[in-house]
């Protein structure tokens, strides 16, 4: 029994049946590459799920987790530690807000964020406002796996197990102006949003729907709360994504790359939106610990340092120009969008897609397939245009493989 062989089956027995993993053992990273346990290498076209933005062993991140490691990796938010201020300080200055509350993850983030628009909403109807209590999300929308950030994500399968959910949500329609008008009032607390939408398919807002979102919700007071976990700290090119439309929103959430593995989580809020949290409204053990805090300001350095924004920029560009170069090529890439970094070519059939992720695993590439027709590709910031072109090559090659089977003579192919 192989090694991978005997860790399938201790899972098997002994976890809860929550993922459907691919059989692959992976033990070692390099740079954009990670290797198995027989030293097999795979192109990481999905780092850990825009995760891993700096690629495997960057010398900057594991440097700073052995040094911090040796000094304190906890201490709990009893006390103070160098790391907290340090890493709000270099968030706020790039993010365009005030202040931070870090948790472990983006779901945590996001909870933080529902709770602060609730509290504000109080807040302001103490001193007079007329501000409800409802939420409006976005069709398509994802926040995580948590209550209420279950509560605010479309997609029924991951509500209906788990009904009810938390009441006072409700869903606009992606990019509709009129619906997201006919449905906002004073009855709303916050409109939800991602710049764009990631589990949703790599679906940017547009200008004008990001624009009206903004106006709705100052005409009453109420919270734009913005969800950058995916598409913030630096994957589009920018250090968040609402930046590329010139709007700042009241809170933001970011998560996933922010410490390069290690679990963290932050909110950010402005000053105003600030006022309604006092000591003992909310809290975590982990979240913004020494260890993690370290990191984060690693990462944050480390890409000003390496010029990763306008780098991400410039092959996240030449990524979709090759993806549009070969869907002129094949039929079955029916739209190619995203920004920078974050990036889709979306399919003509769920089954393809599925098919098309299987086969490049085959060929040694990661990626992976959201909203069930759509390639999703979350490179780490440190991918080359070679890079681009071994993926382009493999995409190239699968789908000339998946025409020429379906153009094949009744019978089969083989038939003479």
């Amino acid at each position: 029994m192989t090694k991978l062989e005997q860790i399938r089956a201790a899972e098997a027995r002994l976890l809860l049946s929550t993922y459907d993993r691919n059989p692959i053992l992976f033990v070692d990273g390099e740079g954009a590459y990670m290797f198995d346990e027989n030293g097999t290498k795979y192109l990481d076209l999905l780092s850990g799920i825009g995760v891993n933005a700096l690629g495997y062993n960057h010398p900057a991140i594991v440097e700073t987790i052995a040094r911090q490691s040796r000094a304190l990796i906890h201490t709990s938010n009893l006390y103070y530690h160098e790391g907290q201020a340090e890493l709000a300080l270099r968030l706020t200055e790039r993010t365009g807000l005030d202040r931070v509350f870090f948790s472990n993850t983006g779901t945590e983030a996001w909870e933080g964020a529902l709770k602060l628009a609730r509290a504000y909403a109080g807040l302001r109807r103490g001193e007079g406002a007329r501000i409800g209590t409802k939420f409006l999300a976005l069709e398509h929308s994802f926040h995580g796996r948590t209550f209420g950030s279950m509560s605010t994500t479309h997609k029924a399968k991951y509500r209906e197990p788990f009904a009810p959910v938390v009441p006072g949500v409700e869903f606009v329609r992606l990019n509709d102006v009129a619906d997201l008008r006919a449905k906002f009032s004073n009855e709303v607390c916050a409109i939800l949003v991602e710049a764009i939408q990631g589990e949703g398919g790599i679906r940017p807002l547009t200008q004008e729907f990001f624009s009206e979102a903004r106006d709705l919700a100052n005409s009453t007071g109420a919270l734009l709360i913005v969800d950058e976990i995916q598409a913030g700290m630096g994957r589009t090119g920018k250090w968040c994504a609402y930046q590329h439309y010139g709007i700042r929103p009241d809170v933001t959430t970011l998560a996933k790359p922010l410490a390069a593995g290690i679990p963290l989580g932050a909110v950010l809020c402005t000053e105003e939106v600030a006022r309604a949290i006092h000591a003992g409204m909310h809290g975590t053990t982990f979240g913004g610990g020494p260890l993690a805090c370290a990191v984060g300001i690693a990462v944050i350095d480390t890409i000003e340092k390496e010029g990763l924004l306008a780098h991400n920029t410039e092959v996240g560009n030449y990524f979709m120009g090759r993806l549009r170069s070969l869907a002129e090529m094949h039929g079955t890439i029916v739209d190619v969008r995203g920004k920078g970094l974050m990036v889709a070519a979306e399919l003509d059939s769920a089954d393809l897609a599925k098919l098309t992720v299987a086969e490049m695993l085959k060929r040694r590439i990661l990626i992976n397939c959201t909203s069930d027709t759509v390639l999703r590709f979350l490179p780490p910031f440190i991918i080359e245009r070679s890079h681009v072109d071994t993926a382009i090559a493999a995409l190239d090659e699968i789908f000339q493989e998946h025409t020429a089977a379906h153009s094949a003579p009744a019978g089969g192919k083989h038939n003479g």
